[in-house]
């Protein structure tokens, strides 16, 4: 936090800040670990995924008493690696559905119904996964309401060319915008 305000305050324009989630709490998770695969217990509409939709309240409530703001949150970091993580690495699991159906349920109407003017963003994992991923969020009416836009991140590019993932969604969903969100280089050993 004292990080966030002192860029806040050099900033010479306002900063606009996005919350990621890597996990839930363990006792909420299907491995009963923070770390390594799992998903969330049960099933959206349920007191598990009620409980995490509230987290991301509490965390905005809190943030917000010491003046941070966030201008997004998105559903889940890397939502698919979590069925790919290696086991130390913190994180859950959704697939597509289960994205939309955390949305739709519980996370899309716990935001709504707070103070908190922040945006959702779905996705938050490579643009492989589009448009497939945006079919099934979006093309529930929903879901698709309480989403602003995509979180994508670049690490696959060159395995998709853009106008099959990006372009492609983009004709297909254009009231909800496309965003990177996570880029870096030096992540494989090899490069």
């Amino acid at each position: 936090i004292p990080l966030l305000r002192r860029a806040l305050a050099m900033s010479k324009r306002p900063l606009l800040l996005i919350g990621s989630p890597w996990t839930a709490p363990a006792w909420m998770k299907s491995n009963g670990d923070v770390r390594g695969k799992g998903t969330l217990k049960g099933k959206a509409g349920d007191k598990n995924h009620k409980a995490w939709a509230n987290y991301f309240i509490k965390f905005l409530d809190e943030y917000a008493k010491r003046n941070v703001t966030f201008w997004a949150v998105t559903a889940q970091n890397e939502p698919l690696a979590g069925l790919l993580t290696p086991p130390q690495a913190p994180t859950i699991a959704f697939t597509a559905a289960q994205q939309r159906d955390f949305i739709a349920r519980d996370l899309g109407p716990a935001l709504a119904r707070s103070p908190h003017r922040t945006r959702l963003l779905m996705l938050d994992d490579q643009r492989i996964h589009l448009p497939h991923w945006a079919k099934v969020v979006l093309g529930n009416a929903t879901a698709a309401r309480y989403v602003a836009g995509l979180a994508v991140h670049w690490y696959l590019d060159a395995i998709v060319p853009p106008g099959c993932s990006l372009e492609a969604t983009h004709k297909l969903f254009p009231d909800h915008f496309l965003l990177y969100t996570e880029a870096c280089t030096g992540f494989f050993t090899f490069r």
